[in-house]
């Protein structure tokens, strides 16, 4: 395929368009990451942490397809989108310049960790439309990176107004991580006994995995709030 040609053309843009498509609940996590800096810090956390989960998110693709077949990986990612969705949900404490500068590198570390974990299936479809091109994947990745950086600033600027966005966006990895879950290969077994159990199929019970994962997460940084509050 000829760099520039119609065909390449053609597949860049499926590229950036998957890539935008699946990149809502990416947005919103970076937003939530970032509400808590000052301005001045903000942009520049979104900026490095979208630039460096999109350069994640290439290195992701290029072994996607080996990754996702190992056993165990996705019940971890799982739990570690409930462990990030829940701390989304703590406010951050103190104002010095040492605990902004803190704040800052752990929000772009949160931003990365969650964008490879939510990345596992998404990167399947983004690897698809590059027909085996890694430039194309690079360019097309490349290309997405502004368009993430707007919608997690759009995003940002209603969580402000509207801070019940912060709860729907933890509600929203908690559903991730329910799904994660009962997809994992190797509970593939399990998931069919349920399944026949219960009569629902794979989808179905996705959805419900998804649901109680959310549950849990809201659950838990509530009762993390109430301990906080207690305490002080």
């Amino acid at each position: 395929m000829a760099f520039g040609s119609t065909e390449f053309l053609i597949a860049l843009v499926e590229i950036v368009w998957v890539n935008i498509l699946l990149s809502g609940d990416n947005a919103m996590v970076i937003a939530m990451a970032a509400r808590s800096l000052p301005d001045n810090q903000r942009r520049k956390a979104i900026v490095i942490g979208s630039a460096a989960a999109i350069a994640m998110r290439i290195g992701l693709v290029l072994v996607a397809a080996e990754l996702l077949r190992l056993p165990w990986l996705k019940l971890i990612g799982a739990a570690a989108l409930v462990y990030i969705g829940t701390s989304l949900l703590l406010p951050e404490g103190g104002d010095s310049k040492v605990k902004h500068h803190g704040s800052m590198i752990a929000a772009i570390r949160t931003i990365m960790l969650a964008d490879l974990i939510m990345s596992l299936d998404n990167v399947v479809a983004v690897a698809a439309a590059s027909i085996g091109s890694t430039t194309l994947l690079i360019l097309g990745l490349a290309i997405s990176i502004p368009l993430v950086i707007f919608g997690a600033t759009l995003l940002l600027g209603v969580i402000e107004r509207f801070p019940i966005i912060v709860w729907l966006g933890a509600a929203m990895l908690g559903f991730i991580s329910g799904e994660m879950l009962v997809g994992d290969p190797a509970l593939q077994s399990e998931a069919q006994r349920l399944n026949a159990a219960v009569g629902l199929n794979a989808h179905q019970l996705g959805l419900v995995a998804g649901a109680h994962g959310a549950l849990l997460v809201l659950a838990l940084g509530k009762a993390l709030l109430w301990r906080r509050q207690a305490v002080q």
